[in-house]
């Protein structure tokens, strides 16, 4: 019989837009993890994927997918608001689950999603994809070593550029991204969809929030900020001033609107003893440090990352080893009430201790 960190591994994809896409090139890089069937509630981009992917199983069907006897595992890439029965109904087949992230559309439903995962005794991931970055996993270990002593401040943005600009395709005339600008079609605005990101690429290395200060704004976009079907409502800009458990203080925004940035994550952790940067337009397999006698002269220097494995390959070697791997729905959980925490900052505009985690 093979080893367990041999054996194949059956996967299908749930969901199959554009970022399914992302999931099956990962996956089929993968030695013995084998993509294994394909559902989605369009037939035609289901078959179309499937054969873009040499998939033997294209379906609308999620009951008859999860049923086929060579699926050991999902990965889950549909709209968000699917995130929660899609995840349910696959763990209670018994199916091992990487799901996108937002992992839910609240903290309660998160947390049931756990729940269940645990219930199934199954390897649960959420994809917080910028954990594949060698930067992000090297900075987390140097701070953890304690390379810059005790935190003191942390700064911490994702910028994009597709409001102002047509870098990734005219937004206007798009589903693909009106949707994301539309709370009627499912959308938290920045904030829940890539703001998530942000909070755990500042708290992976720095430890959680205790509290948040938040304001949103869904600035007009469009006549009567409308265009067809899609109210254009969702927030699209949010900053925050936070405080972590650790005492440490810091700043997190998150915009679309950022002209020149079509996708930059920046990232800077200021220490007792050091400050550690990542500016993933400048590198994403190093970062920066300013520390012991360079902190006198402010001087700099670029230190390389080693490659770690992907989320995709950490989530299949836990199938076959039977060992949790990050980040999980744990994780998703709690960045999940750091963002729940943060609107009801906003709504009651001022700030938001968050509970601590179970």
């Amino acid at each position: 019989m093979p080893s367990p960190r041999k054996r194949s591994v059956g996967l299908a994809t749930i969901g199959t837009g554009g970022m399914a896409h992302a999931h099956a090139q990962a996956f089929a890089a993968i030695p013995g993890c084998r993509l294994v069937a394909a559902c989605d509630v369009d037939r035609a981009r289901a078959d179309a994927f499937a054969a873009t992917f040499g998939i033997p199983h294209a379906s609308t069907d999620l009951a008859a997918t999860l049923a086929l006897p060579g699926v050991d595992a999902v990965s889950i890439v549909t709209p968000d608001a699917f995130h929660l029965p899609v995840t349910l109904e696959a763990l209670t087949a018994g199916r091992h689950v990487l799901c996108e992230k937002p992992l839910a559309l609240n903290a309660p439903d998160a947390l049931t999603m756990l729940a269940a995962a645990e219930r199934a005794n199954v390897r649960h991931l959420v994809n917080f994809s910028y954990r594949n970055w060698a930067c992000l996993q090297a900075v987390q270990t140097a701070v953890a070593r304690g390379d810059i002593g005790e935190i003191r401040h942390v700064e911490a943005s994702y910028l994009q550029a597709w409001l102002p600009s047509k870098i990734w395709g005219d937004w206007r005339t798009s589903p693909q991204w009106l949707w994301r600008l539309s709370t009627a079609h499912g959308s938290r605005g920045v904030l829940g969809d890539v703001g998530v990101h942000i909070l755990d690429f500042a708290t992976f290395p720095t430890g959680p929030l205790r509290e948040v200060f938040c304001r949103l704004r869904a600035f007009d976009k469009a006549p009567g900020n409308r265009i067809g079907d899609y109210p254009l409502d969702a927030n699209d800009s949010a900053v925050m001033t936070v405080e972590f458990a650790n005492g440490a203080l810091g700043v997190i925004h998150t915009s679309r609107w950022v002209g020149g940035h079509a996708n930059r994550l920046f990232l800077k952790l200021a220490g007792t003893k050091g400050t550690l940067e990542i500016d993933s337009e400048r590198s994403t397999t190093s970062y920066r440090v300013c520390r012991g006698r360079d902190l006198d002269r402010a001087q700099w220097r670029e230190v390389p990352a080693p490659p770690r494995p992907s989320i995709y390959e950490r989530f299949i070697r836990s199938i076959r080893t039977g060992r949790p791997e990050q980040p999980d729905f744990a994780r998703g959980a709690e960045i999940q009430r750091a963002v729940d925490a943060c609107f009801e900052s906003d709504r009651l505009r001022r700030p938001v201790t968050l509970a601590a985690t179970p």
